[in-house]
């Protein structure tokens, strides 16, 4: 395919604000959330048009706070950029916040609302305003931005960890490859280095982390819930699904996929053919191969990433392209950088920007595959009407990144050259779908203890974080020696700290990826069309029936999960 000349998208003209307007001051905005809240709506067409009004206007909003956000976690030892985020998050977002639950209400009250509900994507954006009206207090305002400002610290003392070995100074990620060194020595040094390294830590973790609870259980008890995690449950617009059914969710795991994880364990440890099964032996390859190396820079992953999308499908592989040609691209591990890996829609633009520390590894790659079926979702819904039409719910948002790392290995070997590698590389990423839907119930089911627990001790964290693990964990893995690191794992995880609850998503996803992939093995035109009529829907219907449009089913029961994982199995086997 040829990407040298693809058209980058022209942003839409304007037709509320000035189109060289940019969000510098609260003061500037407000004439504009005074005129909607002023504006005489007499009718159905006019109720409409206040609605892409308004989501002009928050599109415009979205777009700046993302690229604050986007500069900032590039770098986060650049202060002027943290302060620049910091401003919106003090100083615009608590004046838009009242301002926009006024015109929540102003919409609500409106005779001509019922008349809109006959179009397609308005009953779901009515139930979203319902619901944001329902839970809106006054007095969380400041303790919101209290709670995003300390999330903040999370990716300021996470980008400074650094080690050092033999002499040279590396990121964590850099240095977590060599924990897939076939010489257990050095596999043994680099755990032990990034482990110390993050212990160094745990105290102003544990810190900020019980700053965050407290902060969060008075949001949730201000707005009338009993705790955060109920409140958070509505604020996340979790109309589809209820609490009973994470709960079955996380013991459909223990049932069905924590065997699994103990055999894969078991076979591990017979191959490495060693008496104890440590943590340092979790990423080798047990075969004792070299580590699988599918790109060598940046450029080369991206590269590769717009010919193996370009081959699922032309448009696919253009997405990607124009993200490069526009410089929405940075994916190298560096000092300084924030952890993580994450693709951020720009509401107004409709090309998004894709943020990760690769650093050469098979893992990067696929967060890479994931990350890019994030940015064909923005692509997808870019031209819907309105703006709260194209934010969907995670369940749908981690369908499409993570069904796309698995419809993308029909094109694997775009990286990998030797057949044997392609196949290793395969059998490794199905095996990382096996340890990756019990560490989300882990993640999730420590999560509804904390919030539902929010006055207990730091004792009482780590006796409820070790029981959780070994409920999803392996039996074989030997931590003996190894407490303190276990007992602080959770630490290492960016949603506890900067987007709680958000996490479940990937376990009700990674299913629907399954069912998405199995339906593209038997017929893969039939199953990529699927997979895009979903995406293209956005947020303008259920997410049922958006699973539904991919010929899939939103479901987690325990019957489910247990075919879906007999695939997967199925799949493993013939490799």
């Amino acid at each position: 395919m040829n990407t040298d000349n693809i058209s980058i998208p022209e942003k839409k003209d304007r037709t509320l604000l000035p189109n060289d307007f940019e969000v510098t001051s609260w003061e500037a905005l407000k004439p504009y959330y005074n005129g909607l809240l002023e504006r005489e709506i007499t009718s159905a067409n006019d109720l409409q048009q206040w609605f892409q009004d308004r989501s002009e206007l928050e599109a415009v909003i979205s777009e700046d706070l993302a690229w604050r956000y986007i500069k900032m976690t590039c770098d986060t030892t650049d202060e002027q950029l943290r302060e620049s985020y910091t401003e919106f998050v003090t100083q615009i977002q608590p004046e838009i916040a009242p301002f926009s639950n006024e015109l929540n209400k102003k919409a609500l009250a409106s005779p001509s609302l019922d008349e809109l509900k006959n179009l397609g994507g308005y009953p779901i954006l009515i139930r979203e305003l319902e619901k944001d009206a329902r839970i809106f207090r006054e007095e969380n305002i400041p303790l919101q931005t209290e709670a995003q400002n300390e999330a903040q610290n999370f990716g300021k003392i996470s980008g400074a960890m650094t080690v050092k070995i033999n002499k040279q100074e590396m990121t964590l990620q850099q240095a977590a490859n060599r924990l897939q060194s076939t010489d257990r020595k050095v596999r043994k040094k680099a755990y032990k280095k990034i482990t110390k390294r993050r212990l160094e830590d745990k105290d102003p973790l544990n810190a900020l982390f019980t700053k965050l609870i407290n902060v969060r259980d008075k949001i949730g008890k201000n707005a009338g819930f009993d705790n955060y995690r109920d409140y958070k449950f509505t604020e996340m617009g979790r109309f589809d699904y209820a609490l009973q059914d994470c709960v079955d969710f996380h013991n459909a795991v223990a049932k069905e996929v924590v065997p699994m994880l103990n055999n894969l364990a078991a076979m591990r440890k017979l191959k490495l053919e060693v008496k104890r099964l440590r943590p340092w032996d979790k990423a080798v390859d047990p075969e004792g191969n070299q580590p699988l190396k599918p790109f060598s820079t940046g450029k080369d992953l991206t590269q590769k990433t717009i010919e193996a999308f370009g081959s699922l499908d032309p448009y696919l592989g253009e997405c990607i392209a124009v993200m490069r040609e526009m410089g929405h691209l940075d994916l190298e591990s560096r000092k300084g950088k924030a952890p993580g890996g994450y693709n951020y829609p720009l509401s107004e633009t409709g090309v998004p920007f894709i943020f990760m520390n690769a650093t050469s590894n098979l893992r990067d790659m696929v967060t890479m595959m994931h990350e890019g079926g994030h940015a064909v979702h923005s692509f997808l819904t870019r031209d819907l009407e309105l703006t709260n039409f194209q934010h969907t719910p995670s369940e749908v948002a981690e369908l499409a990144s993570m069904a796309m790392e698995l419809i993308s290995m029909d094109y694997w070997h775009l990286f990998f050259k030797n057949e044997e590698d392609l196949k290793r590389a395969k059998r490794e990423h199905l095996e990382q779908i096996i340890e990756t839907l019990p560490w989300v119930a882990t993640i999730d089911r420590f999560q509804h203890w904390v919030y539902e627990n929010p006055n207990h001790s730091l004792e009482q964290r780590v006796a409820e974080w070790n029981s959780i693990l070994d409920t999803f964990s392996d039996n074989i893995t030997d931590w003996d020696g190894l407490e303190e690191e276990k007992s602080h794992l959770w630490q290492k995880q960016l949603h506890l700290y900067e987007v709680p609850f958000y996490y479940i998503e990937y376990g009700f996803a990674q299913l629907g990826a399954i069912a998405v992939w199995k339906n593209y093995r038997n017929d893969p035109k039939k199953g990529l069309e699927g997979y895009k009529n979903a995406l293209k829907l956005g947020y303008t219907r259920t997410i049922p029936e958006v699973y539904e449009a991919a010929n899939i089913k939103f479901d987690f029961s325990p019957a489910y999960i247990k075919s879906l994982m007999s695939f997967v199995r199925e799949e493993l086997d013939r490799i």
